[in-house]
């Protein structure tokens, strides 16, 4: 047991370097002065350096060799050790903080271009990104394919072919369901103006009310919402429009899915590989069904127009049967995280799709907007207006995310499967979320999947929770179902 030992006090100090890397992220995102960004740049440089270096430690790989356990737990810890230090050997020093250090500054261009609606702007840092992604994903592939390698990275054992022939799968239902609901008369629309003031005060409420511990984490604003950090430090972020409560709420809600599951999980791992989630995917399943399945079913939204109408007053939809309509009201917008359920796999399948061809090479960073534009305007039936509502809205590839946007899509198929569950389980689940009492909702899946973190594989913890294989049909049953009877279909 010695060099278990030795090696997992090794493993905590690095796991705790890596949450002060990500306050770094945080506080970039939030609080940091604009001008501190190439200081902030060099800053997670160095700390991406200082990583590396220890996932790369050749003690490392002697304390594996000698390592003997058998409990499951131990067994589980050795695995993510062993992958993280065979992948992290396999990327030279200099490209990680070369990394680290591109992204870090490639952020803030992206948010500048973005408040300027100017693609050109931020192509040339963004072509610097792509270039290293691509050869950092060579080194991990070793001669095999660099998307899959790069997807491994959110979802470990899933491959682009799989994925593919599940969002295949997906996409005839959703884009019938589309036009079936498109064609139909629509819901009221929620209109007005809504103080700002009064929405964070709201979504602090609302996140209390899903079982996020204030004591351990913060609500702050941020250009695009995240949720960071793990055990007994996750912070989450929104932001607010004032036209648009729903924008605040809802981010907040699905920020608050992924922050319980960070709390969720058994302290006993805490800053160990099992104590943070297992992977995006099933992250995404946990902010995707606290959003959707609970947060915007008629159960919870009928507790939740009371809320509105305590926090803002007459806002104009009649009653809880409307503002449900409201809520899930489908409508044609550009903006992948305010799409309705109905249409937002299509916006992540447009991404997978381009992301794949920007590393296979078929197209280039010069390419991009041009190939977004007519995606989307293939996919949705009209024209993208600004860059901020096309290539430059999301983060993700600014960052070095490749490989990260379909998991937003598997997570959805995922929180069907449990979902689906769920519901067999808890029979009188409406009945305690129309009082506003997500507690049957969030401990069901406290102790069917968050809980355990990264003890066992995705794919196998998705299919302990749900009693099955994930796959697609459960949430196209669900879509169907729900806004069929919205939509009176």
């Amino acid at each position: 047991m010695a060099a278990f030992e030795e090696l997992m006090a090794f493993e905590r100090e690095t796991q705790a370097l890596a949450q002060v890397a990500g306050r770094l992220g945080w506080d970039q995102e939030t609080m940091m002065p604009r001008e501190a960004a190439p200081q902030r740049g060099e800053e997670m440089a160095a700390m991406e350096a200082v990583l590396h270096a220890r996932r790369t430690d050749p003690r490392v790989a002697d304390w594996l060799a000698a390592a003997e356990t058998s409990g499951e737990v131990e067994v589980a810890q050795l695995l993510h050790i062993r992958r993280s230090f065979d992948r992290a050997s396999k990327v030279p020093a200099n490209l990680a903080s070369e990394i680290a250090r591109v992204t870090s500054q490639a952020q803030g261009k992206w948010a500048e271009a973005r408040a300027d609606d100017d693609f050109a702007a931020f192509a040339p840092v963004l072509r610097e990104v792509v270039a290293l992604k691509r050869e950092e994903g060579a080194a991990l592939s070793a001669g095999g394919d660099v998307y899959d390698a790069m997807l491994d990275d959110y979802e470990p054992g899933a491959t682009a072919a799989e994925l593919a022939a599940m969002f295949d799968a997906l996409r005839p239902r959703l884009v019938a369901l589309r036009a079936a609901v498109l064609d139909a008369p629509a819901p009221a629309a929620l209109t007005g103006t809504f103080n700002e003031g009064a929405q964070m005060k709201l979504a602090r409420q609302i996140a209390k009310t899903f079982g996020y511990d204030m004591g351990a984490g913060r609500v702050d604003k941020a250009v695009h919402p995240f949720s960071s950090g793990s055990g007994l430090d996750v912070r989450i972020t929104t932001r607010t429009s004032e036209t648009d409560p729903f924008n605040c709420l809802y981010s907040t809600i699905h920020e608050v899915g992924h922050a319980c599951y960070e709390q969720g999980i058994d302290r006993r791992y805490l800053l160990t590989p099992l104590g943070g989630g297992v992977s995006m995917g099933v992250h995404e399943s946990q902010s995707r069904i606290y959003e959707n399945q609970i947060g915007r079913g008629r159960a919870f939204t009928g507790w939740l127009y009371e809320q509105m109408r305590d926090a803002f007053g007459d806002f104009g939809i009649a009653d809880e049967d409307a503002f449900y309509g409201t809520v899930n009201r489908v409508q044609n917008g550009f903006i992948r995280t305010e799409a309705d359920e109905v249409q937002y796999n299509l916006h992540v399948l447009l991404r997978f799709d381009l992301e794949r061809a920007l590393i296979s090479r078929d197209i280039e960073v010069d390419d991009l907007e041009a190939a977004w534009n007519e995606r989307f305007e293939a996919d949705f039936g009209f024209a993208v207006d600004k860059a901020s509502n096309g290539v430059l809205q999301d983060v993700h590839w600014s960052v070095g995310l490749f490989g990260y946007f379909p998991t937003y899509s598997l997570g959805n198929v995922y929180a069907g499967c449990l979902n689906e569950a769920m519901r067999a389980h808890l029979p009188d689940l409406d009945t305690q979320l129309s009082r506003g009492e997500t507690g049957e909702a969030t401990n069901w899946l406290r102790q069917n999947l968050q809980r355990h973190g990264g003890l066992y594989a995705p794919r196998d913890v998705i299919e302990m929770a749900s009693g099955q294989a994930p796959t697609e049909t459960p949430l196209l049953t669900y879509l169907e179902d729900k806004f069929k009877g919205i939509y009176g279909l």
